[in-house]
């Protein structure tokens, strides 16, 4: 695995790589290439040394006789932050650093898989960032991010597009969508709009008035 800083611009979104499953040497090559900051979770160092990934961060709550200063040790420069916070998780933690540095986005992989609970966590706890840092989780699957109010990519026919609302989401117009979405409603557990697609290759326009709504594009 190549180190990343082959683009050093404060404009690019950072890196966090969580503790979940691991994807793609590809896709994490990808994102190494244009990252400008690599921050690793305590829990995922090893995994990620051995990669030979360079890392500028190593953040965590340091539990269960974790030794810090071991990969300072291996590594060098590499800013060790202690997080003991409990009351959030080390992502969330993460996300706090970046925005006390002045970032605006960052990518996150190695969030998603292995347990189910700290999926669904990292998905829905992006929310509470909306108006404070751009976040994309990907994985080799998907591309996770909040949407704006008012949301317009251009998508290739057949496109998977999942749109799921976390709690309450209100007047959602949609444009070039099949299943097309005229003022609705979307509440998590009764109503999602999984598995929609881009009904022909152009705009897809997303919008709504209330809510918080997830957008998911799926690559399979």
């Amino acid at each position: 695995m190549s180190s990343h800083h082959i683009v050093r611009d404060d404009q690019e979104p950072a890196l966090i790589i969580a503790n979940g499953a691991e994807c793609s040497s590809e896709l994490l090559g990808q994102l190494l290439e244009w990252s400008p900051l690599v921050i690793v979770l305590d829990s995922a160092i090893e995994r990620v040394f051995s990669l030979g990934i360079k890392v500028d961060v190593l953040l965590g709550d340091f539990d269960r006789g974790f030794d810090p200063e071991y990969y300072r040790e291996k590594q060098y420069p590499l800013e060790i932050v202690h997080t003991p916070d409990q009351e959030k998780t080390d992502l969330e933690k993460a996300f706090d650093f970046l925005i006390d540095k002045g970032h605006k986005a960052v990518n996150v992989v190695w969030a998603t898989g292995k347990r189910a609970d700290h999926t669904f966590a990292n998905i829905t706890n992006i929310v509470r960032y909306r108006h404070q840092l751009k976040i994309v989780i990907l994985d080799d699957h998907s591309k996770i991010f909040l949407l704006p109010k008012h949301f317009q990519k251009w998508y290739t026919k057949d496109s998977i597009i999942s749109l799921i609302p976390i709690g309450h989401v209100t007047g959602i117009h949609s444009e070039n969508l099949f299943y097309p979405l005229r003022n609705d409603t979307l509440t998590i557990g009764f109503r999602t709009g999984n598995s929609n697609h881009a009904a022909q290759d152009g705009l897809v326009t997303i919008n709504h008035d209330e809510g918080d709504l997830i957008l998911i594009e799926s690559l399979d």
